[in-house]
This record gives C-alpha cells, structure tokens and sequence, in this order.
C-alpha cells in the first residue's frame, strides 16, 4: 500500500463505473471488504484496516455488516471521517451517531430519480389495469377468465406524498395521462416546482386521491405514516404505489386493505421487513410486486457508483462534497 494515499474500504465491488473506479484510484488506495460477517469485519478493523478515512456503501452492504447503526459507527476508527454511500436513501445509516464521532455522511440523490420514476408508472399503469391478475390468469393457462376490469389513469387524481426529485419526476411523467396532480410535502412548493400541482393537506391527499404514490423518505417520523387509520380515509378503490420505504406504510394493514376491497391495488417496489414481506400481502393476486429494483439498471447504476466515488475524491483532496446528507450539512459551513 502507497502510505501516499489514503486507504478507503469498499463494501461492494464497482461493477458498472469502472472508469471512475480507476480515476479514484490514482488519488486513493482502495480495497474491497471481503469478510462475510459484521464480527469478521471488526475483527479486520483492528489488524488491517486501521487508518481508513472513507467508507463506500450500497444497499447490499447491510448484508454483510448489518445496519450502519450507533454499535457499528462507534466501533470504527478515529481515522473514518466520511460514509459515501451510492443510493438516495440512507436510512440504515445513523447520522446523529456519524455526528457525534465526527463522521460525514453523503448520499447520492440525482442519479436515481429517472430509473425511480419510470418504476414508479410502470407500477401505477399495471396496478390500475390489474395486470398482475391477468398474468397469472394467462401463466395458469386460463386466459383472462376471472380476471377483473382495470381502470384508465385519465381523469383521476394522483396524490405525491414527497413532492422531491422523484415526486416532480412522476408527476412530469403522468402528465400525458390527463391525470389530476396534487401533493403533500413539508411545506409548498413554488408555482414552477409543482409544475401545475396544487398542494394540499396531507388528509386531503388521503380523502381525494384516487392514486396515492408515495415519495418520502424513511425517518422516525414518516415510519407507518400511512396505516390502518389512513387507510379508512381513503377512497375506496383507492390505488398505492410505493417506490421509497417500505416502512413508511404498515404492510399488515395494506394488506389487510386490499382484503376488504378498501384498496383496488398495489405496485410496490419496497417492503417494511426486506427481504421478507407480510404472508398476507404476498397472497394478494391485486398487489403487483417487484422485488426493489427502482435502480436497477446498468446506467442507474453505473451513475450511482461514479457520483457516490466523486463524494469519495473529493472528501480526500478537500474539494466541497457534491452531496452531503441534510443532517451533515450544517458541520461543512
């Protein structure tokens, strides 16, 4: 190892962005985890690994080492500073923990919007047509019979909870679908942000919305935003999509929903406990299911690791970070 460069772990190989992998290799040493437990790693951490000062993730690094939660972050050395991980979504990651050991967090917040969005229609059309019905029917050999009557997207009302990037991104996209747009964020958007939607309370979004998708990140505070009580105040016949966390809606009670014929259907790309999902839900032919793959494409992909190893270069020559959590941004100022 060159004593010249830095030492920066990588919990999951490069696979797509490998030109930007050998860019960041001239300014920092890298090297792939390659332990297969989180008692493995420490160990490691301890002889091999000491003076690393950057750490790369990805969604699969929880395989291996588990949540980055406040027992994994205080085990680490004095040397990591910054935990670059390559999604938008960092909520295995405890921030106030990285904070308090002086740890920068970044994430990586545009290269997935397009590829979310895009899953996001697909998920809203193929719900509302009730395709997962029809597929099943056709793979049983029985061609449609049974097989309920979907519905148009055109003049129905789309709710986004979360107007942020990915929101903006779908609401761009239903346009076409003659759909009514409204939201629910924090706070409103200006004129120009929602792009023609109106913005409305978050029981309004619930009692008007004949499609509900949700865009909001996974915190303490959005966990189980939506559940049975929600539910209830929806339309019946009501629609949810969700590509963001899992968590956000308790499954038990979509499930439950979809049960009663409360809910028409589902598209979801996340579940509460993954990999595992609610037995129930899983049983329900109306709920169209795919198993997390928003990014999951070769140029998704391959932008994710090149903006998520541009965090890496830059928190090692210095170079202002292109994306630093919330949370994180105030220590930078």
């Amino acid at each position: 190892m060159s004593p010249s460069k830095p030492l920066v772990l990588f919990f999951s190989p490069v696979r797509h962005a490998l030109s930007a992998y050998k860019e960041l290799q001239q300014v920092a040493h890298t090297e792939v985890v390659t332990t297969q437990s989180r008692d493995e790693f420490f160990n490691d951490v301890a002889t091999k690994y000491q003076n690393f000062v950057a750490i790369y993730r990805t969604s699969s690094s929880g395989s291996v080492a588990g949540k980055f939660d406040a027992d994994f972050i205080n085990r680490l050395p004095s040397s990591c500073k910054f935990i670059c991980h390559n999604g938008a979504g960092y909520d295995p990651i405890d921030t106030a923990a990285c904070e308090r050991r002086g740890i920068i967090v970044t994430n990586a917040p545009d290269p997935v919007t397009d590829a979310t969005a895009d899953l996001a229609i697909f998920l809203m059309l193929g719900a509302l047509r009730q395709l997962n019905p029809a597929i099943s029917s056709l793979r049983a050999g029985l061609f449609k019979k049974g097989v309920d009557f979907g519905h148009d997207p055109q003049q129905k009302t789309l709710g986004i909870l979360g107007m942020g990037r990915i929101g903006r991104a779908i609401k761009r996209r239903c346009d076409p679908f003659d759909l009514k747009t409204i939201y629910h964020n924090r706070s409103p958007l200006s004129l120009q942000e929602a792009a023609g939607a109106d913005y409305v309370s978050f029981e309004q979004l619930l009692a008007e919305s004949d499609i509900i998708s949700v865009n909001v990140p996974l915190t303490a505070k959005t966990k189980h935003l939506i559940g049975a009580a929600e539910i209830a105040k929806m339309k019946p016949g009501v629609v949810i999509i969700n590509t963001a966390r899992g968590a956000i809606i308790d499954e038990a009670a979509m499930a439950d929903g979809l049960e009663s014929n409360h809910i028409a259907a589902v598209g979801l790309d996340v579940y509460e406990e993954e990999p595992k999902i609610n037995e129930k839900l899983l049983k329900q032919d109306r709920a169209l299911m795919v198993p997390h793959v928003g990014t999951h494409t070769i140029e998704t992909l391959a932008k994710m690791e090149t903006w998520a190893m541009e965090n890496v270069r830059r928190a090692i020559t210095g170079e202002p970070l292109l994306s630093p959590v919330p949370e994180h941004q105030h220590l930078l100022q």
